[in-house]
């Protein structure tokens, strides 16, 4: 199975919201604009309350690559710098 990020499904969960309140206000007569607005607030609102669990997995996620990405910028200006000693592993390939 086919392993989908969370920042994806917060995202296509986000439209659909807003495509399923914009349809439910089709049926009313008012302005298309009006309708855009309308269904553009109330779909930020309800993903706040409905779409919390995918929300916080997309945070994790992109504090977990933020600190990955910190760690190996260290990495490299400490070897840049030539502080750092090699690993093990890097001893093997020189």
């Amino acid at each position: 199975m086919v392993q989908v990020s969370a920042a994806v499904k917060y995202t296509l969960g986000r439209i659909g919201l807003f495509v399923a309140v914009l349809a439910g206000l089709w049926l009313i007569d008012m302005n298309v604009f009006l309708k855009l607005m309308l269904a553009l607030a109330f779909s930020a609102a309800l993903s706040f309350f409905l779409l919390r669990g995918w929300r916080d997995e997309m945070a994790e996620e992109m504090a977990g690559a933020a600190e990955r990405r910190r760690t190996e910028k260290e990495r490299l200006r400490s070897a840049l710098a030539g502080d750092d000693q090699p690993t093990e592993g890097e001893r093997r390939e020189d």
